[in-house]
């Protein structure tokens, strides 16, 4: 019996894909990914390149930004984006489509500076009532941004918490909370997770709630397809799932 396969026949089935990869050329692929998922990322990269011996080169971006990219031009082997992005590639041809899986999912949560007093989000009600109680408030410009708009309008107090409302960089929300800059932050779960100096209190509450989806796909013209499927594949993996799960992404 070929000796590869009595070895796979003993491993995990995401350890044999990793064995089967080595066996090509490596190969460096180009990953334009959402700013929204850099944590799992950062994790599983490298995981990834010490596997398969490919290597990523990843430029990290906010949706917006990510897909002003690829409209100006912009070309990757793999892209990883929420949903609605994706929709948008898949429209205008800039993925293959038949490649486009999902990832993993994220939620809306709200953090304050550690140590201090856990206010009341239990309902919409709770919340509303601790965002007009707080003194300042801070939510970034990147993915989810829109709905934390929409809530503020829904549970009427755009107009009140505006004057007291900081407005930072994608990705910094939970910094500005940690330095003091504002007593409440909101935004992705997994992006908060990682900040230290902060508590997380929980997710936003009830139908307030809004479910971000991180899909990848390959990109049309992608240099090597091969590579690029082992890579979207290894990210589906359970393994990869766990890291998902440990930086507050529910994987798929």
């Amino acid at each position: 019996m070929n000796a590869f396969l009595k070895t796979a026949r003993s491993l995990p089935t995401v350890l044999v894909l990793l064995l089967q990869v080595q066996t090509a050329d490596a190969a460096e692929i180009k990953v334009l990914s959402a700013l929204g998922i850099k944590a799992a990322m950062d994790d599983l990269g490298p995981r990834f390149e010490g596997a398969t011996g490919h290597r990523l080169a990843v430029t990290f971006a906010p949706l917006g930004a990510a897909v002003k990219l690829v409209q100006g031009g912009e070309t990757a082997d793999v892209v990883i984006i929420p949903q609605q992005g994706m929709d948008g590639f898949v429209k205008d041809r800039k993925v293959n489509p038949a490649s486009v899986r999902v990832l993993a999912r994220s939620g809306m949560a709200v953090a304050v500076r550690k140590g201090a007093p856990k206010p009341d989000i239990s309902t919409p009600e709770a919340f509303r009532r601790t965002l007009l109680a707080a003194k300042s408030m801070t939510y970034g410009r990147g993915a989810g941004s829109e709905h934390i708009d929409n809530v503020l309008e829904r549970l009427g107090i755009a107009n009140d918490v505006k004057a007291k409302t900081v407005r930072g960089a994608p990705g910094d929300t939970g910094v500005r909370v940690a330095n003091g800059d504002a007593e409440i932050g909101i935004t992705l779960l997994q992006v908060l997770m990682p900040v230290a100096g902060i508590d997380i209190v929980g997710p936003l509450p009830g139908d307030l709630q809004d479910t971000l989806v991180f899909a990848v796909a390959t990109m049309a013209g992608t240099q090597d397809a091969a590579a690029s499927q082992a890579l979207i594949d290894f990210l589906r993996t359970p393994e990869a799932g766990k890291v998902f799960r440990a930086k507050g992404l529910e994987p798929d």
